[in-house]
């Protein structure tokens, strides 16, 4: 299944590609740990908020729209929820 936000998130997902890129390029360069350091903050941001994301809008849209329409129980929706609260 496809949400509104996936388009977005291969963006952003392909943009942290980019930037492990760089800093492989960084490493071999021999750039200074502050450098490296710097852009492996911004990789890994761009990483949880992609995940943030992409859990936000399953509990939004697949279990809350499930629940809603009497796909899922309460008590399978609150397991699901629980397993992705893991991941946050």
């Amino acid at each position: 299944m496809q949400h509104a936000s996936h388009p977005d998130l291969i963006k952003r997902l392909k943009q942290a590609q980019g930037q492990l890129g760089s800093l492989l390029s960084m490493f071999a360069e021999g750039r200074s740990c502050l450098e490296l350091a710097q852009q492996l903050q911004a990789v890994e941001s761009v990483i949880h908020n992609a995940k943030r994301t992409l859990i936000q809008d399953h509990m939004e849209h697949c279990i809350g729209d499930a629940v809603g329409e009497g796909g899922l129980s309460a008590e399978q929706a609150l397991r699901e929820f629980k397993s992705l609260s893991k991941y946050l």
